[in-house]
C-alpha cells in the first residue's frame, strides 16, 4: 500500500553530475518536477547542486552551457544523478570511474539517466543488478556488461541503484520518487501541473493491468472536474466495477477514488484562486461544488488556509 500523503519526510540533497553532451531535455525532466514539488508543498523537499568532474562549465548537446556549483570530489548528499547523453563512450576513463566509485561512499543512492548506466557499469557499480539504459543502447550494453541484468524498462529501481532509459522516463522516475517519499497526492499534483495523466503512475503499477485501470480512471476524473461524476460512473468509463476501482486505487495511491477525485478538484480550485480574479463562488462552480461554503471548508481542511486568505496572502 502506497502513502497518499507524507508531510514528515526529510528534505533530500541531490547532486547532478553533468558531462559535455548532456541532454537539456533529460535535465529539465529531472529537475523541474523537484522544483514543482517544492513550490506546491511550500517546502524545500529537494535541494540540488550541479557538479562536473573538474568543477568547470559543461555544454549540453544543443550548446547550453551550465556552470556547476562545484567539482564532483566535493559533492555529497542523499542521491547522485549521473547524466551524460551523447558521446558517453568517450567519458568512461579512469578519472570518471574513480570519481563514481568514490561518490558511492558519499551518496547512499546513485541514479543513472539516459546513457549514464554505461558509466556506472564501467565503474563496477552495476554488477549483479537489474538495470536499463537508453533503449538504442540496450543490445550493446548487454553485450559489453554480461554481469548486469539488462531489461527494457523505462526505469529500474534496484536497491541503492536506479537506472533510467531517457528524458521522458526521467520525468516518470522523479514523479515516482516524489510519490514514494512525499505521498502520491503530491506526485499527482505535480503531474497535474505539467498537464500529464499517466506519468503519475508508478513504475511497477503503471505497466500492470491495475496500474492501467487507475490511469484510465484518473483521466476520466481530470476530464470531469466541473461536472463531477459518481465514482460508479468513473469506474464504468474506466472499464471496471466500482469495487475493483476502489481496491486498485487504494493499492496504487493509498487513497480511495473519492479522495483522489476531490484532490483533483481542489487543486484546480487553488490554481484558480492564485492565478485568476474569479470570485470564490465562481471557483466553486468550476471545481464541481454547488456551494462556496462547502468548497471553502474542504479547501481549508486540505491546504490549511481558506481561498480568500490564500488570495490575500499573495
Amino acid at each position: 500500500m502506497r502513502n497518499w500523503e507524507n508531510h514528515h519526510a526529510a528534505a533530500q540533497k541531490v547532486g547532478v553530475l553533468l558531462f559535455d553532451g548532456f541532454s537539456n531535455h533529460c535535465l529539465a525532466n529531472a529537475i523541474e518536477p523537484m522544483r514543482a514539488a517544492n513550490m506546491l508543498s511550500g517546502r524545500d523537499l529537494f535541494v540540488w547542486r550541479f557538479v562536473s568532474l573538474d568543477g568547470g562549465p559543461v555544454a549540453s548537446s544543443s550548446g547550453l552551457v551550465v556552470t556547476p556549483h562545484g567539482r564532483m570530489s566535493e559533492a555529497e548528499g542523499d542521491m547522485l544523478i549521473v547524466m551524460p547523453s551523447y558521446g558517453f563512450r568517450d567519458l568512461g576513463g579512469w578519472a570518471t570511474q574513480a570519481a563514481l566509485r568514490a561518490a558511492d561512499k558519499r551518496f547512499p543512492i546513485i541514479t543513472a539517466m539516459d546513457t549514464g548506466s554505461w558509466l556506472l557499469a564501467e565503474a563496477g557499480l552495476l554488477e549483479g543488478r537489474r538495470a536499463t539504459i537508453h533503449w538504442e543502447e540496450l543490445m550493446p550494453f548487454a553485450e559489453r556488461f554480461p554481469d548486469v541484468d539488462v531489461v527494457r524498462e523505462r526505469f529500474v529501481i534496484d536497491g541503492d541503484r536506479i537506472t533510467c532509459s531517457g528524458a521522458m522516463a526521467a520525468f516518470d522516475l522523479v514523479l515516482d520518487l516524489i510519490g514514494h517519499a512525499h505521498g502520491q497526492a503530491l506526485a499527482l499534483e505535480v503531474a497535474q501541473l505539467f498537464m500529464t495523466r499517466d506519468s503519475a503512475r508508478s513504475h511497477s503499477g503503471g505497466a500492470s493491468p491495475a496500474g492501467r485501470l487507475v490511469s484510465r480512471a484518473l483521466g476520466v476524473m481530470q476530464d470531469n472536474l466541473e461536472m463531477p461524476l459518481s465514482i460508479g460512473q468513473v469506474a464504468a468509463r474506466a472499464g471496471a466495477t466500482q469495487k475493483t476501482l476502489e481496491s486498485r486505487m487504494r493499492a496504487e495511491l493509498g487513497a480511495p477514488p473519492v479522495v483522489v477525485y476531490r484532490r483533483f478538484r481542489l487543486n484546480l480550485a487553488r490554481k484558480l484562486v492564485v492565478e485568476t480574479d474569479l470570485s470564490v463562488a465562481e471557483i466553486a462552480l468550476r471545481s464541481g461544488y454547488q456551494s462556496p461554503a462547502a468548497m471553502t471548508r474542504v479547501f481549508k481542511e486540505t491546504f490549511g488556509i481558506t481561498p480568500r486568505a490564500l488570495r490575500q496572502s499573495g
